[in-house]
Protein backbone atom coordinates (compact mmCIF):
# COMPACT_ATOMS: atom_id res chain seq x y z
CA UNK A 1 0.00 0.00 0.00
CA UNK A 2 1.24 3.47 -0.84
CA UNK A 3 1.26 6.29 1.71
CA UNK A 4 0.87 10.03 1.75
CA UNK A 5 3.94 12.20 2.29
CA UNK A 6 2.92 14.99 4.66
CA UNK A 7 6.38 15.93 5.85
CA UNK A 8 6.72 18.72 8.46
CA UNK A 9 7.49 22.10 6.96
CA UNK A 10 8.90 25.24 8.56
CA UNK A 11 8.40 28.64 6.97
CA UNK A 12 11.61 30.43 5.94
CA UNK A 13 12.95 33.27 8.15
CA UNK A 14 11.86 35.96 5.69
CA UNK A 15 8.24 34.79 6.03
CA UNK A 16 7.67 36.61 9.32
CA UNK A 17 8.85 39.93 7.93
CA UNK A 18 6.75 39.42 4.81
CA UNK A 19 3.70 38.56 6.92
CA UNK A 20 3.97 41.81 8.84
CA UNK A 21 4.33 43.80 5.64
CA UNK A 22 1.25 42.12 4.16
CA UNK A 23 -0.81 42.74 7.30
CA UNK A 24 0.07 46.42 7.31
CA UNK A 25 -0.90 46.68 3.66
CA UNK A 26 -4.21 44.89 4.20
CA UNK A 27 -5.10 47.00 7.21
CA UNK A 28 -4.94 50.09 5.04
CA UNK A 29 -6.23 48.65 1.77
CA UNK A 30 -9.29 47.01 3.37
CA UNK A 31 -10.09 49.56 6.06
CA UNK A 32 -13.41 50.44 4.35
CA UNK A 33 -14.19 46.91 3.11
CA UNK A 34 -17.34 45.68 4.93
CA UNK A 35 -16.91 42.66 7.17
CA UNK A 36 -19.94 40.96 5.63
CA UNK A 37 -18.32 41.22 2.19
CA UNK A 38 -15.22 39.49 3.51
CA UNK A 39 -17.28 36.31 3.74
CA UNK A 40 -17.00 36.13 -0.06
CA UNK A 41 -13.35 35.24 0.56
CA UNK A 42 -11.39 34.49 -2.63
CA UNK A 43 -14.59 34.79 -4.69
CA UNK A 44 -14.59 38.56 -4.05
CA UNK A 45 -13.67 40.53 -7.19
CA UNK A 46 -11.87 43.88 -7.30
CA UNK A 47 -9.71 45.10 -10.16
CA UNK A 48 -8.41 47.93 -7.98
CA UNK A 49 -7.28 45.53 -5.25
CA UNK A 50 -5.61 43.24 -7.78
CA UNK A 51 -3.74 46.22 -9.24
CA UNK A 52 -2.62 47.25 -5.74
CA UNK A 53 -1.19 43.78 -5.15
CA UNK A 54 0.54 43.89 -8.54
CA UNK A 55 2.20 47.18 -7.69
CA UNK A 56 3.79 45.50 -4.66
CA UNK A 57 5.03 42.53 -6.67
CA UNK A 58 2.58 40.14 -5.01
CA UNK A 59 1.21 38.52 -8.17
CA UNK A 60 3.44 35.90 -9.74
CA UNK A 61 5.82 36.36 -6.83
CA UNK A 62 7.31 32.85 -7.29
CA UNK A 63 7.82 33.21 -11.04
CA UNK A 64 11.20 33.97 -12.67
CA UNK A 65 12.11 37.63 -12.83
CA UNK A 66 12.58 37.50 -16.60
CA UNK A 67 8.80 37.06 -16.92
CA UNK A 68 8.00 39.82 -14.43
CA UNK A 69 7.85 37.56 -11.39
CA UNK A 70 9.46 37.95 -8.00
CA UNK A 71 11.63 34.83 -7.96
CA UNK A 72 10.55 33.97 -4.40
CA UNK A 73 9.73 30.59 -2.88
CA UNK A 74 6.32 28.93 -2.87
CA UNK A 75 6.36 29.21 0.92
CA UNK A 76 6.56 33.01 0.71
CA UNK A 77 3.59 32.96 -1.65
CA UNK A 78 1.85 30.70 0.86
CA UNK A 79 2.20 33.37 3.54
CA UNK A 80 0.66 35.91 1.16
CA UNK A 81 -2.24 33.61 0.28
CA UNK A 82 -2.83 32.81 3.94
CA UNK A 83 -3.02 36.47 4.92
CA UNK A 84 -5.28 37.33 1.98
CA UNK A 85 -7.67 34.52 2.93
CA UNK A 86 -7.63 35.43 6.62
CA UNK A 87 -8.54 39.03 5.73
CA UNK A 88 -11.27 38.04 3.24
CA UNK A 89 -9.55 40.09 0.53
CA UNK A 90 -11.25 40.30 -2.92
CA UNK A 91 -8.66 38.44 -5.02
CA UNK A 92 -10.71 36.60 -7.65
CA UNK A 93 -9.58 38.73 -10.61
CA UNK A 94 -6.04 37.33 -10.59
CA UNK A 95 -6.43 34.31 -8.33
CA UNK A 96 -6.68 31.50 -10.89
CA UNK A 97 -3.91 32.85 -13.10
CA UNK A 98 -1.59 33.35 -10.14
CA UNK A 99 -2.42 30.05 -8.48
CA UNK A 100 -2.38 27.61 -11.39
CA UNK A 101 -2.54 29.01 -14.94
CA UNK A 102 0.78 30.81 -14.68
CA UNK A 103 2.57 27.83 -13.08
CA UNK A 104 1.11 25.58 -15.81
CA UNK A 105 2.48 27.89 -18.52
CA UNK A 106 5.84 27.97 -16.75
CA UNK A 107 5.96 24.18 -16.59
CA UNK A 108 4.71 23.30 -20.06
CA UNK A 109 4.57 26.46 -22.17
CA UNK A 110 6.97 27.59 -24.86
CA UNK A 111 9.36 30.46 -24.30
CA UNK A 112 7.17 32.64 -26.50
CA UNK A 113 4.08 31.75 -24.45
CA UNK A 114 5.84 32.59 -21.19
CA UNK A 115 6.92 36.00 -22.46
CA UNK A 116 3.51 36.75 -23.95
CA UNK A 117 1.12 35.58 -21.23
CA UNK A 118 2.96 35.92 -17.91
CA UNK A 119 3.94 39.63 -17.66
CA UNK A 120 0.33 40.91 -18.08
CA UNK A 121 -0.77 38.53 -15.31
CA UNK A 122 1.94 39.90 -13.03
CA UNK A 123 0.77 43.45 -13.78
CA UNK A 124 -2.80 42.53 -12.81
CA UNK A 125 -4.05 43.14 -16.34
CA UNK A 126 -4.84 39.61 -17.59
CA UNK A 127 -7.28 37.16 -16.01
CA UNK A 128 -7.56 33.40 -16.63
CA UNK A 129 -10.19 30.77 -15.94
CA UNK A 130 -10.07 26.98 -16.17
CA UNK A 131 -12.14 24.94 -18.65
CA UNK A 132 -12.26 21.38 -17.36
CA UNK A 133 -15.74 20.30 -16.20
CA UNK A 134 -18.48 19.63 -18.74
CA UNK A 135 -22.25 18.93 -18.70
CA UNK A 136 -23.17 15.38 -17.63
CA UNK A 137 -19.63 14.60 -16.48
CA UNK A 138 -19.24 16.51 -13.20
CA UNK A 139 -15.67 16.21 -11.93
CA UNK A 140 -14.88 13.25 -14.18
CA UNK A 141 -12.44 15.22 -16.31
CA UNK A 142 -11.51 12.15 -18.37
CA UNK A 143 -15.06 12.21 -19.77
CA UNK A 144 -14.32 15.46 -21.64
CA UNK A 145 -16.10 15.66 -25.00
CA UNK A 146 -15.21 19.18 -26.13
CA UNK A 147 -13.26 18.55 -29.32
CA UNK A 148 -10.58 20.41 -31.23
CA UNK A 149 -10.20 19.57 -34.91
CA UNK A 150 -6.96 20.34 -36.70
CA UNK A 151 -7.28 23.02 -39.42
CA UNK A 152 -4.75 25.14 -41.26
CA UNK A 153 -2.84 27.23 -38.74
CA UNK A 154 -4.54 25.85 -35.65
CA UNK A 155 -7.71 24.21 -34.34
CA UNK A 156 -11.48 24.53 -34.43
CA UNK A 157 -12.98 23.96 -30.98
CA UNK A 158 -16.58 22.90 -30.35
CA UNK A 159 -18.21 21.91 -27.09
CA UNK A 160 -19.32 23.20 -23.69
CA UNK A 161 -17.58 23.80 -20.38
CA UNK A 162 -19.62 24.14 -17.19
CA UNK A 163 -19.15 25.63 -13.69
CA UNK A 164 -16.33 27.80 -15.01
CA UNK A 165 -15.55 30.30 -12.25
CA UNK A 166 -15.16 33.94 -13.35
CA UNK A 167 -15.34 33.19 -17.11
CA UNK A 168 -17.57 36.23 -17.68
CA UNK A 169 -14.72 38.51 -16.53
CA UNK A 170 -11.70 36.67 -17.88
CA UNK A 171 -9.56 37.17 -20.94
CA UNK A 172 -8.43 33.56 -21.41
CA UNK A 173 -9.47 30.02 -20.60
CA UNK A 174 -7.02 27.12 -20.44
CA UNK A 175 -9.28 24.47 -21.89
CA UNK A 176 -9.09 20.68 -21.81
CA UNK A 177 -10.12 19.36 -25.24
CA UNK A 178 -10.09 16.04 -27.08
CA UNK A 179 -7.84 16.23 -30.13
CA UNK A 180 -7.65 12.55 -31.08
CA UNK A 181 -10.90 11.34 -32.70
CA UNK A 182 -12.22 8.18 -31.07
CA UNK A 183 -9.91 8.45 -28.04
CA UNK A 184 -11.24 7.47 -24.64
CA UNK A 185 -10.66 8.59 -21.07
CA UNK A 186 -7.11 9.84 -20.41
CA UNK A 187 -5.85 9.45 -23.95
CA UNK A 188 -6.02 12.03 -26.73
CA UNK A 189 -6.49 15.07 -24.46
CA UNK A 190 -4.83 18.44 -25.09
CA UNK A 191 -4.84 21.85 -23.40
CA UNK A 192 -5.39 25.03 -25.39
CA UNK A 193 -5.31 28.68 -24.31
CA UNK A 194 -8.52 30.13 -25.76
CA UNK A 195 -9.06 33.91 -25.86
CA UNK A 196 -12.60 34.38 -24.58
CA UNK A 197 -13.23 37.32 -26.91
CA UNK A 198 -12.88 34.96 -29.91
CA UNK A 199 -15.72 34.66 -32.41
CA UNK A 200 -17.93 31.71 -31.54
CA UNK A 201 -17.47 31.90 -27.74
CA UNK A 202 -20.65 32.36 -25.67
CA UNK A 203 -20.45 32.85 -21.89
CA UNK A 204 -23.66 32.34 -19.90
CA UNK A 205 -23.56 33.20 -16.18
CA UNK A 206 -25.18 30.74 -13.75
CA UNK A 207 -26.88 32.39 -10.78
CA UNK A 208 -26.35 30.59 -7.46
CA UNK A 209 -28.38 30.43 -4.24
CA UNK A 210 -26.73 33.59 -2.95
CA UNK A 211 -27.90 35.51 -6.03
CA UNK A 212 -24.40 35.76 -7.50
CA UNK A 213 -22.98 34.58 -10.81
CA UNK A 214 -19.47 33.30 -10.20
CA UNK A 215 -20.09 30.15 -12.23
CA UNK A 216 -20.62 30.08 -15.98
CA UNK A 217 -21.49 27.87 -18.90
CA UNK A 218 -19.08 28.51 -21.80
CA UNK A 219 -20.03 27.30 -25.28
CA UNK A 220 -17.52 27.00 -28.12
CA UNK A 221 -18.98 26.98 -31.63
CA UNK A 222 -16.21 26.26 -34.16
CA UNK A 223 -13.85 28.64 -32.31
CA UNK A 224 -10.49 29.06 -34.07
CA UNK A 225 -7.45 28.69 -31.81
CA UNK A 226 -4.00 29.25 -33.36
CA UNK A 227 -1.25 26.63 -33.13
CA UNK A 228 0.86 28.72 -30.78
CA UNK A 229 -1.90 28.55 -28.13
CA UNK A 230 -1.36 24.83 -27.50
CA UNK A 231 0.14 24.16 -24.05
CA UNK A 232 2.55 21.26 -23.69
CA UNK A 233 2.27 18.16 -25.85
CA UNK A 234 -0.70 17.38 -28.06
CA UNK A 235 -2.62 14.38 -26.74
CA UNK A 236 -0.69 14.25 -23.45
CA UNK A 237 -2.61 16.73 -21.30
CA UNK A 238 -3.82 14.35 -18.61
CA UNK A 239 -0.61 14.54 -16.57
CA UNK A 240 -0.54 18.31 -17.08
CA UNK A 241 -4.04 18.62 -15.67
CA UNK A 242 -3.21 16.45 -12.67
CA UNK A 243 -0.18 18.58 -11.81
CA UNK A 244 -2.29 21.72 -12.23
CA UNK A 245 -4.92 20.43 -9.82
CA UNK A 246 -2.27 20.05 -7.11
CA UNK A 247 -2.01 23.86 -7.11
CA UNK A 248 -5.79 24.27 -7.10
CA UNK A 249 -6.63 21.83 -4.32
CA UNK A 250 -4.00 22.40 -1.68
CA UNK A 251 -3.82 26.10 -0.80
CA UNK A 252 -5.11 27.87 2.30
CA UNK A 253 -8.33 28.73 0.45
CA UNK A 254 -9.30 25.09 1.05
CA UNK A 255 -9.68 25.61 4.80
CA UNK A 256 -9.96 29.41 5.21
CA UNK A 257 -12.89 30.16 2.88
CA UNK A 258 -15.20 30.38 5.90
CA UNK A 259 -12.78 32.03 8.33
CA UNK A 260 -14.85 35.24 8.24
CA UNK A 261 -17.66 33.32 9.93
CA UNK A 262 -15.35 32.16 12.71
CA UNK A 263 -14.12 35.74 13.15
CA UNK A 264 -17.68 37.02 13.48
CA UNK A 265 -18.49 34.30 16.00
CA UNK A 266 -15.53 35.39 18.14
CA UNK A 267 -16.63 39.03 17.96
CA UNK A 268 -20.20 38.09 18.87
CA UNK A 269 -19.50 35.85 21.88
CA UNK A 270 -16.81 38.13 23.30
CA UNK A 271 -14.03 37.17 25.73
CA UNK A 272 -16.18 34.93 27.97
CA UNK A 273 -18.14 32.48 25.78
CA UNK A 274 -20.09 29.54 27.17
CA UNK A 275 -18.41 26.18 27.69
CA UNK A 276 -20.15 24.78 24.59
CA UNK A 277 -18.91 27.64 22.43
CA UNK A 278 -15.40 27.29 23.84
CA UNK A 279 -15.38 23.59 23.01
CA UNK A 280 -16.64 24.20 19.47
CA UNK A 281 -14.07 26.92 18.82
CA UNK A 282 -11.29 24.69 20.15
CA UNK A 283 -12.39 21.84 17.91
CA UNK A 284 -12.54 24.02 14.81
CA UNK A 285 -9.19 25.68 15.43
CA UNK A 286 -7.54 22.31 16.09
CA UNK A 287 -8.78 21.03 12.73
CA UNK A 288 -7.61 24.21 11.00
CA UNK A 289 -4.14 23.92 12.52
CA UNK A 290 -3.78 20.36 11.23
CA UNK A 291 -5.04 21.35 7.78
CA UNK A 292 -2.59 24.24 7.72
CA UNK A 293 0.32 21.91 8.40
CA UNK A 294 -0.87 19.55 5.66
CA UNK A 295 -1.32 22.42 3.23
CA UNK A 296 2.13 23.81 4.07
CA UNK A 297 3.63 20.40 3.41
CA UNK A 298 2.10 20.38 -0.07
CA UNK A 299 3.43 23.88 -0.72
CA UNK A 300 6.92 22.67 0.20
CA UNK A 301 6.58 19.73 -2.19
CA UNK A 302 5.48 22.04 -4.99
CA UNK A 303 8.44 24.28 -4.20
CA UNK A 304 10.68 21.22 -4.61
CA UNK A 305 9.07 20.48 -8.01
CA UNK A 306 7.40 17.31 -6.79
CA UNK A 307 3.90 16.16 -7.76
CA UNK A 308 1.78 15.94 -4.56
CA UNK A 309 -1.53 15.19 -6.32
CA UNK A 310 -2.58 12.67 -3.66
CA UNK A 311 -1.71 14.95 -0.75
CA UNK A 312 -3.48 17.91 -2.41
CA UNK A 313 -6.64 15.82 -2.82
CA UNK A 314 -6.52 14.98 0.90
CA UNK A 315 -6.22 18.66 1.85
CA UNK A 316 -9.11 19.63 -0.36
CA UNK A 317 -11.39 16.82 0.84
CA UNK A 318 -10.71 17.39 4.54
CA UNK A 319 -10.86 21.18 4.19
CA UNK A 320 -14.17 21.02 2.36
CA UNK A 321 -15.64 18.76 5.03
CA UNK A 322 -14.63 21.21 7.75
CA UNK A 323 -15.92 24.27 5.91
CA UNK A 324 -19.27 22.72 5.09
CA UNK A 325 -19.72 21.73 8.74
CA UNK A 326 -18.90 25.18 10.08
CA UNK A 327 -22.08 27.17 9.22
CA UNK A 328 -24.43 24.54 10.62
CA UNK A 329 -22.34 24.30 13.77
CA UNK A 330 -22.36 28.09 14.18
CA UNK A 331 -26.12 28.15 13.69
CA UNK A 332 -26.60 25.71 16.57
CA UNK A 333 -24.26 27.63 18.88
CA UNK A 334 -25.98 31.01 18.74
CA UNK A 335 -29.65 31.93 18.67
CA UNK A 336 -29.26 34.15 15.60
CA UNK A 337 -31.45 33.95 12.53
CA UNK A 338 -29.28 33.93 9.35
CA UNK A 339 -30.29 36.80 7.09
CA UNK A 340 -28.52 38.62 4.26
CA UNK A 341 -30.30 41.77 5.44
CA UNK A 342 -29.82 41.05 9.14
CA UNK A 343 -28.99 43.62 11.79
CA UNK A 344 -25.52 42.27 12.56
CA UNK A 345 -22.50 41.06 10.61
CA UNK A 346 -22.77 37.58 12.13
CA UNK A 347 -26.31 37.07 10.78
CA UNK A 348 -25.29 38.27 7.31
CA UNK A 349 -22.07 36.26 7.15
CA UNK A 350 -23.88 33.17 8.46
CA UNK A 351 -26.61 33.51 5.82
CA UNK A 352 -24.13 33.95 2.98
CA UNK A 353 -21.93 31.08 4.12
CA UNK A 354 -24.89 28.71 4.49
CA UNK A 355 -25.94 29.47 0.92
CA UNK A 356 -22.54 28.99 -0.71
CA UNK A 357 -21.26 26.09 1.42
CA UNK A 358 -22.85 23.39 -0.80
CA UNK A 359 -20.58 24.53 -3.64
CA UNK A 360 -17.41 23.90 -1.63
CA UNK A 361 -17.49 20.16 -2.39
CA UNK A 362 -18.02 20.87 -6.10
CA UNK A 363 -15.29 23.37 -6.98
CA UNK A 364 -11.88 21.83 -7.49
CA UNK A 365 -13.33 18.30 -7.74
CA UNK A 366 -16.37 16.73 -6.11
CA UNK A 367 -16.05 14.80 -2.88
CA UNK A 368 -16.78 11.52 -4.65
CA UNK A 369 -14.08 12.06 -7.27
CA UNK A 370 -11.52 13.16 -4.68
CA UNK A 371 -12.15 10.12 -2.52
CA UNK A 372 -11.60 7.99 -5.60
CA UNK A 373 -8.31 9.79 -6.25
CA UNK A 374 -7.24 9.25 -2.65
CA UNK A 375 -8.23 5.57 -2.68
CA UNK A 376 -6.33 5.00 -5.92
CA UNK A 377 -3.29 6.86 -4.60
CA UNK A 378 -3.27 4.67 -1.49
CA UNK A 379 -3.53 1.52 -3.58
CA UNK A 380 -7.04 0.72 -2.36
CA UNK A 381 -8.63 0.49 -5.83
Amino acid sequence: MLATAFEPCELPPQADALRQEIRQFLQEALKDYPRADRAHSWMGFSIAFTKALAERGWIGMTWPVEYGGGGQSALCRYVLAEELMAAGAPVLAHWTADRQSGPLILAYGTEAQKRHFLPPIVRGESYFCIGMSEPDSGSDLAAARTKAVRVEGGWRVSGTKLWTTNAHRCHYMITLVRTTPGSQRHEGLTQLIIPLHSEGVTVRPIRDLAGESHFNEVVFDEVFVPDDHLIGTEGQAWQQVMSELAFERSGPERYLSTVALLAELLRTVGPSPSAAVQAAIGNLVAHMVVLRQMSLSVAAQLDAHRDPALEAACVKELGTTLEQRMPELMHTLLDVQPSLQGDGDFARVLAYTMQVAPSFSLRGGTREILRGVIARGLGLR
